[in-house]
């Protein structure tokens, strides 16, 4: 045997002895992923310990920066670590809006005879104090009586009828305001119907079957898609939409007793109307087939799917919310990871301006002048990193996948900073999942696949309606008894975002 022999052999051995170091170190991330995931913080911020372990490794960061990152407004109101930390002055006592109705009760005195010399006593005036109260549901039956009248004169005697109001459901047991109600109070207040009808019999004493509130829902759902196609057109002649979705569980008949695992997508902008869109599949078909050839500014995350939609000259932009939740995974697994800290301090920082902008409530217009001159060096930082890093970290680990996405979402990000009306992240999108995430955990799934496009045309107006602070069942109640009789233009003028400019 070669003395080259024993020599490569060891070569080999450290070859493999390297190699199953990183595969433990991916399986040791994996499984911290998990147990995180399960048992961990759902926060994105970064601990005290990260921020300390930032500031010291990290030259080129501010101290308000990393104060930024910690929820503070400066570092100045940080106390220093062997003061005691300042006392937060209360904020007072809360005053009940003055939009709701006063109802008085005055309390008498029991004695109102003076206790010195026995004579009546006068009043003097009153100490006032408030409280919210609330007064219960009460049930009771409208007992409608329309007036008939007839012409004595006539020979035929003609007999003319006052009209029957408009109802959501004709000939049904229910109001108006019931039907609203009962849907409100599952996509709104994300009550399933099995405990509405438990809640009917105990309150009023009536069993009404989930069938029949079901119905009731469905009527409203379908009364309500041409306003949301009406909703759809206004998005579409914008130029700007930010775009996500989420899954959401279908009963489809089939006989296999399974759920099929459908997608509610959602399009919408910033400060208007969103628009949710029922789909069976996660595939490109969906949001090709809601946009058309519509040439707009896309915001998305790297989901594929929504590549290659659109017109030519469409323009897809990426969120940075993403790609920063990318690296705080990264920090979660390896808290003593300076390299995943200082990646997400880079990205607050570009936060940090928008927050700036938004507090000075500049225009869209300002706060681009103000990101190209600040916060593009930030972002050409966080490049020249994740470049030096993928040559680093390993590709599997959690580093290495948000330097993988980063890079490979990096033209898409960088067009945050081209346009003026882009935010910085689609969190307005995600925040507009989060009732449907919650909901579903009540009422489970949707009944069909039929069902599907009402419930999304339901949750397209509850979700506006939350956006534009319009009061739903209002809106509801003001919309929807005369829905079917409406054409087309009319209806076009019954969106939320409509309705509430033709209210002021």
């Amino acid at each position: 045997m070669t003395v080259s022999d024993p020599q490569a052999r060891i070569a080999t051995l450290e070859r493999e002895l390297q190699w199953a170091h990183l595969k433990i170190q991916v399986l040791e991330e994996r499984l911290r992923q998990q147990r995180i995931k399960m048992l961990g913080p759902r926060s994105e911020t970064l601990s005290d310990l990260q921020l300390e372990l930032l500031a010291e490794e990290e030259p080129g960061v501010s101290r308000e920066e990393v104060a930024a990152e910690a929820g503070r407004e400066t570092l100045t109101d940080v106390p220093a670590r062997d003061s005691k930390p300042p006392r937060r002055t209360h904020p007072g006592r809360q005053r009940l809006p003055d939009n709701l109705p006063r109802v008085e009760q005055v309390i008498a005195c029991a004695d109102r005879q003076c206790t010195r010399c026995g004579a009546d006593t006068a009043v003097l005036g009153y100490d006032e104090s408030e409280q919210l109260d609330v007064e219960p549901a009460r049930y009771f039956v409208r007992v409608i009586k329309r007036e008939k009248r007839v012409c004595r004169k006539c020979v035929d005697g003609t007999v003319t009828a006052a009209p029957l109001p408009e109802r959501i459901v004709e000939k049904g047991l229910a109001s108006n305001r019931v039907v609203i109600q009962t849907v409100v109070a599952k996509y709104a207040d994300h009550l399933p119907l099995y405990r509405q009808a438990v809640m009917l019999e105990r309150e009023a004493g009536l069993e009404i079957g989930r069938a029949t509130l079901d119905s009731w829902v469905m009527r409203v759902g379908e009364g309500l898609q041409p306003v949301v196609e009406a909703m759809r057109q206004d998005l579409l002649r914008g130029s700007y939409i930010q775009a996500d979705e989420t899954i959401v569980p279908v009963q489809m008949h089939d006989g296999r007793g399974a759920d099929h695992q459908a997608y509610l997508w959602q399009y919408g902008r910033p400060g208007g109307e969103t628009v949710f869109d029922f789909q069976l599949g996660r595939g490109r078909e969906g949001p090709r087939k809601f946009l058309g050839k519509w040439e707009g500014i896309l915001q998305t995350d790297g989901y594929p799917a929504y590549d290659g939609i659109g017109g030519p000259k469409l323009v897809h932009v990426g969120c940075w919310t993403h790609a920063r939740r990318k690296f705080v995974e990264a920090v979660k697994v390896n808290p003593q990871d300076g390299e995943a800290v200082k990646m997400v301090t880079r990205m607050d920082a570009l936060f940090l301006v928008d927050r700036h902008a938004r507090h000075q409530q500049m225009s869209d217009e300002a706060r681009l002048a103000l990101r190209q001159q600040h916060a593009e060096t930030w972002a050409e930082e966080i490049r020249s990193a994740c470049q030096a890093l993928s040559r680093s970290a390993l590709p599997k680990s959690a580093l290495g996948q948000a330097v993988t996405y980063t890079l490979n979402m990096w033209q898409k990000l960088r067009r945050c900073f081209d346009y003026a009306e882009v935010e910085l992240s689609n969190n307005l999108a995600e925040n507009s999942m989060r009732p449907i995430a919650l909901g579903r955990k009540n009422w489970l799934h949707v009944g069909s696949a039929a069902s599907g496009p009402k419930v999304a045309a339901i949750l397209s107006v509850v979700e506006s309606c939350r956006r534009l602070k319009l009061p739903v069942i209002d809106y509801l109640s003001a919309v929807l008894p005369c829905i079917s009789q409406r054409t087309l233009p009319e209806v076009a003028n019954l969106t939320p975002a409509r309705w509430a400019a033709s209210r002021t």
